[in-house]
């Protein structure tokens, strides 16, 4: 029989194992946003007034988030944003439903190479991503260019006009593709081949059973994919970043989070950065919730 002093230590246990990452979460995340929370009601003034005024933090209340809200470097970046979303997000959705239900194709052949070969760009940090497709973007080092040009066709706009939304998604799309299709994948693999077979029985062609049988039951990985990459698209940051040397297209404030450094390193206004931070966070927030209501209505909605 198990004593006072075990019974004790079992009930210790849970929140002994518990504990190291109740740690973590306060450390890392928990009280990070409370102090962004408390900088963003603060404020920077000058006191004392001449030449020997000196800047002093006091509080503000919510002036910092009115003058974000007011400034329309902030507000732009978010329809960058959206331009930059229409283009990465179906890109990278897409080509990974196909490449995963083609690799569960019962009939495909090099599996194995193929999900290594297409899951390979994931693995290649994202900093490093952007400066090798950098390169193949400037006109003097691009290859794609140097063959419009030997055939007459002048060089491509990469990294000028329109042509920058769709050169900085290409990187993402190259890079994520890979990574939503093992999540499809592995969910494919979950779906029982009974299904697949009777559908085969009753002479349905592979594309239908692609379409009404795997596609539907994937869709919680279709909508884990989707909100990924939604929210990878509210946090872009390295790849334009990493670019904005190579052309004046690209500013300092040219999306959010490179607003939020521009005001934290460069203007050294913190208190504005965080407030810029946290509505970015609520912003992506409400955007994920949304989403996911939105598609938990249509998949019930279909089952009813």
């Amino acid at each position: 029989m198990t004593g006072p002093d075990g019974a004790r230590r079992g009930s210790r246990a849970p929140y002994l194992f518990v504990a190291p990452a109740v740690l973590l979460f306060l450390a890392f995340l928990a009280i990070p946003i409370g102090y962004a929370l408390y900088l963003s009601l603060r404020g920077l003034r000058l006191t004392g007034g001449g030449i020997f005024g000196t800047r002093q933090e006091v509080f503000v209340g919510l002036d910092n988030y009115a003058r974000t809200l007011a400034d329309p470097d902030f507000l732009a970046g978010f329809g960058r944003l959206a331009l930059y979303g229409l283009i990465s997000v179906p890109l990278t959705l897409g080509p990974a439903l196909l490449f995963a239900l083609l690799l569960d194709y019962a009939g495909a052949r090099g599996r194995r190479f193929a999900r290594t070969a297409i899951f390979l760009p994931y693995a290649i940090p994202g900093v490093t991503a952007s400066l090798l497709w950098g390169f193949m973007y400037l006109p003097s080092t691009s290859p794609f260019s140097y063959l419009t040009q030997e055939l007459g066709l002048g060089e491509i706009p990469f990294l000028t006009g329109g042509g920058i939304y769709p050169s900085l998604a290409n990187i993402a799309v190259w890079g994520g593709v890979g990574f939503n299709m093992i999540i499809i994948f592995t969910s494919l693999r979950g779906i029982p081949a009974e299904l697949s077979d009777a559908a085969r029985i009753d002479g349905a062609s592979e594309w239908r059973i692609a379409w009404h049988v795997k596609i539907p039951l994937v869709a919680p990985a279709l909508v884990l994919t989707g909100l990924f990459a939604l929210i990878g698209t509210l946090q872009v940051y390295g790849e334009p970043t990493t670019l904005k040397p190579m052309t004046p297209e690209i500013s300092g404030v040219w999306v959010p989070l490179m607003h939020i450094y521009t005001s934290a390193f460069s203007r050294d206004d913190l208190p504005l950065a965080s407030a810029a931070s946290v509505i970015l966070a609520v912003g992506t927030l409400v955007v994920s919730v949304v989403l996911l209501k939105v598609t938990q209505k249509r998949a019930f909605g279909g089952m009813s």
